[in-house]
């Protein structure tokens, strides 16, 4: 499948953009452009946010083709970079809103981990939140997203592609409620 024209549009705009630069204990050292921070295998902050609904089944949500990492895998989270100046509720709620288009509901602090992978390296915090609402998905992000109980989303991640950094956010939550 090729990029469209918008997607790559939006892909520059996101690798130009400034997020928070930070050292391994999560000070803050400044600000840089999200592919410099990137390339030079320096450390981040980023976002997650389980969305349940009501019944407690979670959102999911398929990752599209021409994003820079984990292109085409599923998400067991919104979420992403903390924008330099932001805190990381802001970060959050900015996320959860441009991704799902769910705005106005209250986000839970549940976890705050280092996470690293090749390409990836964060320090992350994981939020949670209710909504029944309609999802508006942003396009040049989610291709698909849908509700599954939770013992269907651990199935699932034996079968699929699966961000590994939110699928450690989702497992320590899960950890955490035991």
């Amino acid at each position: 499948m090729v990029d469209s024209a918008k997607e790559v549009a939006h892909r520059a705009a996101s690798d130009a953009e400034h997020i928070a630069w930070v050292d391994e204990q999560d000070n803050l050292l400044g600000a840089l452009v999200r592919a410099d921070l990137r390339e030079r295998g320096l450390i981040g902050r980023g976002t997650y946010i389980m969305l349940f609904n009501s019944k407690g089944e979670l959102c999911v949500h398929r990752r599209t083709l021409s994003k820079a990492i984990y292109p085409g895998y599923w998400d067991v989270a919104a979420g992403g970079m903390v924008a330099a100046g932001e805190t990381y509720e802001q970060s959050a709620a900015r996320e959860l809103a441009e991704e799902l288009g769910v705005s106005g509901v209250k986000l839970t602090a549940h976890d705050h981990f280092f996470f690293e992978d090749t390409g990836n390296r964060l320090w992350c915090s994981a939020f949670s939140a209710v909504w029944d609402g309609p999802l508006q998905l942003q396009p040049e992000e989610v291709l698909e997203a849908r509700f599954m109980s939770i013992e269907a989303v651990l199935a699932d991640i034996e079968q699929k592609s699966y961000c590994p950094d939110s699928l450690a956010a989702l497992k320590r939550y899960l950890a955490a409620r035991r």
